[in-house]
């Protein structure tokens, strides 16, 4: 049955992000794509191991239980697999109950075109190529990072965290900072300009959607106390005063709220993030997200603006 896709928070996933296939990427890269497909093939009813992305996928997913009128989340699987070579993902997908039945099989091309079609607010995928194909033409996206995978049953709150500048704001900050990497410029920039917000940075309206689902929970707890909410977000950024008032001036500006904030003035932030224990975790700097306590974070690189241009001599090697 169709509906209005537009209205839905549409999350694209790769079955890179989604399952562990570093078995059969070894395949492939060793002997090929057609001893890949057959070894597909013949591993098709073998359920594939949780990826990643698996937790907040499958946490996401289960908001639509919470609100079946509205069901406001989608997830659509997008694979450079071959429906034939696929057939073992979505069988994979069964096997866990997860309720995607939309999915974009590319045949060895990136998906990443089709984001737009599927009015998606954010494309994981453990490709870094297709990752940062989609950023370049300002399609949201994040490059899934290795980690170990937990995914505590009884834990039915879903906790995504982001970090600000470069992810949920453009880069306009940073490259302020970075220009002579002087903290007291930045400051006074930011005070400069402390009652203009921030233009949208790449998951900007992936933050605005989830929190839409929190005014579904606010709904649903008003009508019914005992409402137990699931989706729960924090903003955890090196910020601290006097620059934290410019990113409260932007969130304003688009009727948003984080349920955390988190201003560390440069803190690692390992230490909020190992006890807020996301399930997934945005931050567009890899040296934030390497400092993670032992690999348990999923941690996600959104390769945007400033962070992550290459220096003029390093592009030349």
């Amino acid at each position: 049955m169709a509906f209005d896709i537009e209205q839905k928070l549409v999350i694209g996933v790769a079955s890179s992000a989604l399952f562990d296939l570093s078995e059969s990427h070894q395949v492939y890269l060793q002997e090929g794509p057609e001893a890949y497909r057959a070894y597909q093939e013949r591993q098709r009813d073998v359920v594939l191991e949780r990826g990643v992305a698996f937790p907040f996928i499958r946490r996401f997913l289960s908001i639509n239980k919470c609100f079946p009128a509205e069901s406001p989340v989608e997830v659509v699987l997008f694979s450079r697999n071959s429906p034939e070579t696929g057939l073992r993902v979505m069988r994979s997908i069964a096997h866990y109950g997860l309720d995607i039945s939309r999915a974009a099989f590319m045949n060895g091309k990136s998906p990443y075109a089709y984001l737009p079609a599927f009015n998606a607010s954010l494309f994981l995928s453990a490709n870094e190529g297709d990752v940062q194909s989609a950023i370049a033409v300002n399609y949201p996206a994040g490059l899934v990072l290795p980690s170990r995978i937990a995914d505590d049953e009884e834990d039915l709150e879903l906790r995504v965290a982001f970090d600000f500048d470069g992810v949920l704001a453009d880069d306009e900050s940073e490259t302020v900072f970075k220009r002579n990497n002087d903290i007291d410029e930045f400051h006074a920039h930011e005070t400069l300009h402390v009652s203009r917000p921030h233009q949208p940075g790449p998951l900007a309206a992936l933050f605005q959607k989830l929190a839409m689902l929190q005014r579904l929970e606010d709904e649903a707890q008003r009508g019914d106390p005992a409402y137990r909410r699931i989706v729960r977000i924090a903003i955890i950024t090196a910020r601290n005063a006097p620059s934290h008032e410019r990113v409260v001036t932007t969130l304003r500006s688009w009727g948003v709220s984080a349920d955390e904030t988190f201003f560390l003035g440069g803190m690692n932030k390992a230490r909020v993030l190992s006890v807020f224990k996301p399930h997934i975790f945005f931050d567009d700097q890899l040296t934030h997200l390497k400092a993670a306590p032992g690999g348990a974070i999923p941690m996600v690189h959104v390769p945007f603006g400033i962070a992550n241009r290459r220096a003029p001599d390093a592009a030349a090697a």
